[in-house]
């Protein structure tokens, strides 16, 4: 994919010029949807080990966006900075595996049913924290990893 402008009067792609893009995406596609059904099933397999009752503090999920997001920081920093990844390794880890495992849709279904079970205080915590502790996460993992990269360079 190129970010060339696109010209509204032109011509749509012609059915070989489709199906030869599509052809190409197929493997990223395939990586991305692999990696995927593996960082859900582990996400899975935390909730199962780790439960969350109704009303209480989803800290389950919590977890797993935090580690999620700590391992993305440090990924991001291996893959850009110290590593030249196959093409592959990106779409398949990055976005399948990691993008599986973290759950933001989880954390917007634990936040309404907080809510809908009256705990509108431990929802609106738990909205605020997950954002913080996802965002420090990322940062020190890249600020970890960056540490360690710039010495092994050095």
């Amino acid at each position: 994919m190129t970010n060339e402008p696109v010209d509204p009067d032109a011509e749509p792609p012609a059915p070989a010029q489709r199906q030869e893009a599509w052809r190409g995406q197929g493997p990223v596609i395939g990586v991305v949807a692999l990696g995927g059904a593996l960082g859900a099933s582990a996400r899975y397999g935390a909730s199962l080990l780790w439960p969350t009752p109704p009303g209480a503090f989803p800290w389950t999920t919590l977890e797993v966006n935090a580690a999620g997001c700590a391992v993305i920081g440090v990924f991001m920093v291996v893959i850009t900075e110290g590593w030249a990844a196959p093409r592959l390794v990106r779409p398949f880890f990055g976005t399948g595996v990691l993008g599986g495992f973290t759950t933001f849709s989880t954390y917007a279904v634990d936040i309404r049913q907080l809510t809908d079970l009256g705990e509108a205080r431990t929802a609106l915590g738990y909205l605020a924290l997950t954002v913080c502790v996802a965002l420090a996460a990322v940062w020190t993992g890249a600020h970890l990893a960056r540490r360690v990269v710039v010495r092994r360079t050095r």
